[in-house]
């Protein structure tokens, strides 16, 4: 049984052992607890974790490559993950928050007058006169970090990167936010300009090393995402991304909304379903021969394995799942699924430790202690 959902994969250049993959998380845990959380989903049998928002400059939120420390954590983390005959993949992140709207917003944060949500709200309204402000000559630095990122990611062990699809690049992306009247902005091929030089300038400082784009997609009728591509306009990007050096597409909703949309709970009124995202995949999948995970809500092999057959996605990626059950892939392939925890996805402990600054866990860990 799960013939294809346990058969290896040329995903874009690299073998993997399965088609399984951990999704780029911020998981919100001290370094230790960290390295411990994503060397026990390794041990669980997926064939590669992505490890979210790595900065791709010497500032940003998470473990830097530009310090020892940061560095040191990243090799040990490697060194942990590669035992377990899992790979490893960066997933190299450039932030679009305006620090001026950020300081603005910290006395009302600190002052408990808007929560985190309200934060969050704040700093997405700022993203649109950022990105259209942006000098030239910051944007072509900050394009060049992300190929020195991908030199270091590689250094300290890394087997892939992954360009962030969304943030910055996926601001520049939008009509929504980039109203910018240069080469930058305008047009799709304008506003796609930034992704792809990035991805262009990690293909010449890592020329052999593969690279997955995180590809978000804007939705309309209804409205979801104010970030990333609408489905109108991927005819455009998909093709300039591929030329650019993107060897694979990992495929999902665009950010810059409600994190519940993003991430779904089972009552979402429209992605509360199963393999949420994977009507985005449907859209993508007639633009490009690159392989393309899925992403949304997956947790039912037997309908992950239908849907890897018919070639809806190449690859499933799973995140509060693994949270859920780090077990998930083993336990699936040696007949043992009458004893998965399923994940229900009720975002009590996952998404609500994150916004609660308790990190990430989940509701199995009260009843039987940590996994």
């Amino acid at each position: 049984m799960y013939d294809t959902l346990r058969s290896p994969i040329d995903y874009g250049g690299l073998k993997l052992k399965n088609r399984i993959l951990f999704a780029p998380t911020t998981l919100g845990l001290p370094a230790d607890q960290w390295v411990a959380r994503l060397e026990r989903i390794a041990a669980g049998g997926c064939a590669m974790i992505i490890v979210g928002d790595v900065p791709v400059g010497k500032s940003g939120f998470g473990p830097s490559l530009y310090t020892g420390k940061g560095r040191a954590l990243y090799a040990k983390l490697a060194r942990r993950v590669h035992a377990h005959g899992c790979l490893l993949c960066a997933q190299l992140h450039q932030s679009d928050s305006n620090a001026a709207a950020l300081f603005t917003a910290l006395p009302a944060l600190l002052a408990h007058k808007i929560d985190a949500d309200g934060l969050r709200k704040r700093l997405n309204e700022a993203v649109g006169p950022y990105i259209t402000n942006m000098p030239v000559r910051r944007i072509e630095g900050i394009i060049q970090e992300f190929g020195e990122a991908a030199v270091r990611a590689r250094e300290v062990g890394f087997d892939m990167v992954q360009v962030h699809g969304d943030r910055m690049c996926g601001s520049f992306s939008s009509a929504l936010f980039n109203r910018r009247a240069d080469g930058y902005g305008g047009s799709a091929e304008n506003r796609a300009r930034f992704a792809v030089e990035a991805v262009a300038a990690v293909r010449a400082r890592v020329p052999d090393m593969p690279i997955d784009y995180k590809l978000a997609v804007r939705q309309e009728d209804p409205h979801y995402g104010n970030a990333g591509v609408p489905v109108s306009e991927l005819p455009v990007f998909v093709p300039l991304l591929e030329q650019a050096g993107a060897t694979s597409f990992h495929v999902t909703l665009a950010d810059h909304g409600s994190l519940s949309d993003t991430i779904p709970p089972a009552s979402h009124p429209d992605f509360g379903a199963e393999g949420c995202f994977l009507p985005f995949c449907d859209k993508v999948r007639p633009l490009t021969r690159r392989p393309l995970c899925g992403v949304g809500g997956l947790t039912d092999p037997d309908q992950i394995e239908a849907w890897l057959a018919a070639g809806r996605m190449d690859c499933a990626a799973m995140s509060r799942q693994l949270i859920a059950d780090p077990d998930w892939p083993d336990k699936v392939f040696s007949g043992r699924t009458d004893t998965l925890h399923r994940c229900v996805r009720c975002n009590r402990e996952c998404l609500g430790g994150m916004m609660h600054h308790r990190g990430v866990h989940c509701i199995y860990e009260r009843e039987e202690g940590p996994l």
